[in-house]
């Protein structure tokens, strides 16, 4: 049962435009125009398919989030578990019958985009988690019953998309997942716990690793010794970042990436692409629009009064901050290369969808912050 203020039940048209976050949508729009100037710039100053296409797509989904943001929250509330088991299936069937890219079977062919279900499983877990959690006494979070049903909940679309293969995108379900169930007050002996298990444990599940996936952690820690294989991307990676220096070459004068030293500069090495031509005070800039939308979706989180939407904007809060921090992290050699896009700016029709739903829910928290569901 859901119950709502009179606040809420007249609320007009207007009164919902006007209670947009406009902090948020602008970080966003911010992001979605330097996004497509860096993809202008990939493909060496013309308006080509990817430019096009990432144009397109950021419109309509944009489109997409403010119509979202329209819709109550007692509606996500009650399509939770639904769309958990949607795209459970949709995982299952891109995984027996997906379309095959690069030896990865995870993209299920829909004319108009090639749907990655398991991108759009990083908001749907932290929805189905928020629901989980919503109104249950913190006395009852530690019990053995909503310790296990969660795990189960967590492990099964991991299976999945780790069978694709495809090990980032399933660390980053993990860690989604994993931070709604810490933030909802589960004890934090069960973490340490699991911590040591997961270390002890760590040769057994690297000997499940594909060939190529235990090259790319070998390479993390000495990219010299294939220099023209497994370390080649992160070698010239390194090289376009330094050579940016403080204030960067400038538009559509990076060497590295005009010369096609960096095979992936559209997708998960964007943000290489865009600290070689702004530099040093370029990336701190587009790091402060991150933190202003990371910040505006906690303080979302803070003023709304249903746990549910609390819990949701905290756990899709710190998840945008550790998608940012991995791809980052990934393309400055700081940590082993594993497919992470970053949210917005890398070109992906399955990121750039999941990413936005996630903005419209946030936003739909915003606007019905007053509302209650019981």
């Amino acid at each position: 049962m859901f119950k709502e203020t009179s606040y809420t039940n007249r609320l007009t048209f207007f009164q919902k435009i006007r209670s947009i976050d406009l902090i948020l949508i602008s970080c966003v729009l911010i992001l979605g125009g330097i996004s497509t100037f860096a993809m202008y710039s990939s493909e060496g100053g013309e308006m080509l398919y990817y430019t096009k296409s990432h144009l397109i797509r950021f419109s309509a989904f944009f489109i997409l989030m403010i119509l979202i943001s329209f819709i109550r929250l007692k509606f996500f509330h009650s399509i939770s578990y639904l769309l958990y088991f949607i795209i459970l299936l949709l995982l299952l069937y891109a995984s027996l019958y997906g379309i095959t890219v690069s030896g990865s079977q995870r993209w299920i062919d829909l004319y108009f985009i090639n749907l990655q279900p398991s991108e759009l499983m990083k908001i749907t877990i932290i929805l189905c988690f928020a629901k989980f959690y919503h109104r249950m006494q913190i006395d009852n979070v530690n019990s053995f019953r909503n310790l296990i049903v969660p795990i189960i909940i967590l492990i099964m679309p991991m299976f999945l998309v780790i069978s694709q293969p495809d090990l980032g995108t399933t660390i980053l379900i993990a860690l989604s997942g994993i931070i709604v169930i810490w933030l909802s007050g589960v004890n934090i002996k069960y973490f340490i716990s699991s911590f040591i298990i997961l270390v002890i444990s760590t040769p057994f599940f690297i000997s499940f690793l594909k060939p190529y996936q235990k090259l790319r952690i070998l390479t993390f820690f000495d990219p010299e010794k294939d220099p023209l294989g497994a370390g080649y991307q992160i070698i010239q990676s390194k090289i376009a970042v330094g050579s940016g220096g403080l204030s960067g070459k400038g538009f559509l004068q990076g060497t590295q990436s005009y010369l096609e030293f960096l095979p992936e500069k559209h997708t998960d090495f964007i943000f290489t692409l865009f600290s070689e031509e702004f530099g040093f005070i370029g990336s701190i800039g587009l790091l402060l629009v991150y933190s202003i939308l990371i910040y505006r979706i906690i303080y979302i989180g803070s003023i709304s009064r249903n746990f549910f939407s609390k819990l949701f904007c905290y756990g899709y809060g710190s998840s945008i901050f550790i998608y940012i921090a991995v791809n980052m992290s990934m393309v400055l050699g700081l940590l082993p290369i594993v497919g992470s896009p970053l949210p917005i700016m890398s070109y992906g029709g399955s990121s750039m969808l999941a990413t936005m739903v996630g903005l419209g829910v946030v936003l739909s928290s915003k606007i019905y912050h007053r509302q209650i569901i019981a």
